[in-house]
């Protein structure tokens, strides 16, 4: 048996780890209810915008990464990387996080 949470649930008691934070948290794209990926979109007050991955690790972890930041330039761009990573792979999540030091948030978070 894997040692992996089901993605419904690691979703689910991110959203509650948000919220007792003081943040907000919203699914965005619903993934594959047991094994699919999550992207956690990070920010504060809507501004900042971030995405974190899970990224495996040679000693076997899988802490959330960040992989791409929103370009103030190009806001658009952020999300058509988004959407191109959704038509890529449909089993992927995507949850908005909305809290005070996202980055604290993310180290929370189980690796």
């Amino acid at each position: 048996m894997s040692e992996r949470l089901p993605a419904h649930l690691e979703i689910s008691s991110m959203i509650r780890l948000a919220e007792t934070n003081g943040g907000f948290a919203m699914v965005l794209a619903k993934g594959e209810r047991d094994a699919g990926t999550i992207l956690i979109v990070s920010m504060f007050r809507g501004e900042d915008t971030r995405l974190y991955e899970r990224m495996p690790q040679l000693d076997g972890t899988r802490p959330f990464v960040l992989t791409k930041s929103q370009d103030i330039e190009k806001p658009k761009e952020f999300d058509e990387y988004i959407s191109r990573r959704r038509s890529q792979d449909p089993d992927i999540w995507v949850l908005e996080v909305d809290i005070d030091n996202p980055e604290r948030f993310i180290a929370l978070l189980p690796k």
